[in-house]
């Protein structure tokens, strides 16, 4: 086990809800119990106890320090009752509690065991402000696929307003049956279910994950989507940059024709094509101008080779871009995507 003075700070929050034991729900925060000896003769540290992390109740009321505790005997992560008594436990050596899974009721516990999340910044604090890029360009312009390469390589996380919308009506969540009603009638769906929807994703995403880098996939598509974003984020907040991937028609309508051959979307045809090329200049090239006359478009010329696009979209992550994805050798699936090597045959 590492000595005390080389553990890293224990920064991370725990959220338990949905216990059959009510009084177990709650936050959970790092834990500032003194040195002590544990059962298996390991000496605590503060926020730390057997070696791992570990958490009291944020409320102060738990009878044992810490309440959310790793047991070297028992090879098993515990969580106690106000009184002290264990209520729930998860058999395994993870570093961390593990949320990927279903915790087992101890004696004290009462079905059903409960939800745990993980948080890496304090709930009861706002969300640190998302570092954001804008990605636009017209239909077959390679957003999707320089998204996907700087998600798997650089460590950003790609939001597609479309998949949003599609989960959010899925769920049932508050806004599903409005959705529902927009999507079914073809029409857009309003501005500020949109960009709630975007933000709630960035924040959830940055509280669990600690990623804090995101594109944005196809927004804002009009002035109109981007009010809507001003209305949200506030009109005092800094413009995001853009990335804006340009490419001549006939190379779009040529790609759009060659992928049809395997996506099998029925909107990959001369017709479709066009009539997408169309409402994207007259509803979103007006954003790109905007963009433009605040210096805060990169045009990306996607008629050259997927490499040379990648490096320019690659340079202008870098300011956000942690180190180690910076200098990660290409994976497989980026090489595929980079034309570097062939697609596996199916």
């Amino acid at each position: 086990m590492a000595e005390t003075d080389e553990l890293n700070p224990n920064t991370f929050f725990i959220e338990v809800s949905g216990a059959g034991l009510p009084e177990v729900d709650g936050l959970f925060v790092p834990s500032t119990a003194p040195p002590v000896q544990s059962e298996s003769g390991t000496v605590s540290s503060p926020g730390y106890w057997n070696g791992r992390m570990a958490w009291d109740r944020a409320d102060g009321k738990s009878a044992r320090s810490p309440a959310l505790s790793y047991s070297n005997s028992y090879k098993s992560w515990r969580i106690c009752r106000l009184d002290g008594h264990l209520a729930y436990d998860a058999t395994c050596e993870d570093e961390l509690p593990p949320t990927d899974r279903e915790w087992h009721v101890y004696k004290k516990g009462v079905a059903p065991a409960p939800k745990v999340v993980l948080h890496h910044y304090d709930p009861r604090q706002p969300c640190p402000t998302p570092n954001v890029i804008f990605v636009l360009g017209g239909p077959g312009a390679g957003k999707g696929t320089m998204c996907e390469l700087a998600e798997s390589q650089l460590g950003w996380t790609h939001l597609s307003t479309g998949d949003l919308l599609r989960t959010e009506r899925e769920a049932g969540g508050a806004t599903a049956a409005v959705i529902e009603e927009y999507m079914t009638a073809g029409k857009l769906v309003p501005n500020e279910i949109i960009v709630i929807l975007l933000r709630n994703a960035m924040e959830t995403l940055t509280r669990t994950t600690g990623k804090n880098n995101f594109l944005l996939d196809g927004f804002p598509r009009s002035l109109s989507n981007l009010d809507g974003w001003f209305e949200i984020f506030g009109r005092e907040a800094e413009l995001p940059k853009m990335l804006y991937f340009e490419c001549p028609y006939p190379v779009l309508e040529q790609r759009i024709l060659s992928r049809a051959k395997y996506t099998g979307r029925s909107d990959d045809n001369v017709e479709s094509i066009k009539l997408r090329f169309d409402t994207f200049k007259a509803e979103t090239l007006p954003t790109v101008e905007l963009f433009r006359s605040k210096t805060k478009c990169v045009e990306v010329d996607t008629s050259q080779d997927r490499q040379a696009v990648y490096d320019v979209v690659r340079d202008n992550l870098a300011e956000y871009t942690g180190k180690n994805f910076a200098e990660k050798p290409l994976t497989e699936r980026s090489e595929i995507l980079l034309g570097l090597r062939p697609y596996p045959n199916s």
